[in-house]
């Protein structure tokens, strides 16, 4: 799978993805500082799956209208790399096919998909 991995995910799940034959881009790697609205449209653009833990992107998809290639927001109370490769993993393994296009939530408890684009 494609994905671009926000400045605040960081460049330990970038490389885990790697690691795992991902195709990865890093915000933190290679576009340090770019806005909210840049990184969207990044990963639209390069048709890559967006990780954040930036609730502001729930906003942009269901405020704002923006279209996406699909967004996985990390919810989780611990915010170490560790954790979120631990539920980036359980994610992906259960049902990766179901993320490109969704808009999903992920947090300790649980996973919730929502369909934004036909």
């Amino acid at each position: 799978m494609r994905f671009l991995i926000d400045e605040c995910v960081g460049p330990p799940v970038a490389a885990w993805l790697r690691e795992q034959g991902h195709d990865v881009v890093s915000i933190y790697e290679e576009a340090r500082g770019l806005d909210d609205d840049g990184v969207i449209q990044m990963a639209l653009e390069a048709r890559r799956v967006l990780v954040t833990s930036d609730k502001d992107f729930g906003d942009k998809v269901y405020k704002d209208g923006r279209l996406h290639y699909g967004v996985i927001l990390l919810r989780l109370e611990d915010e170490r790399a560790t954790a979120k490769i631990k539920y980036i993993s359980r994610l992906l393994t259960c049902c990766g096919d179901r993320v490109p296009g969704s808009f999903v939530v992920v947090s300790e408890r649980r996973v919730r998909f929502a369909r934004t684009q036909p």
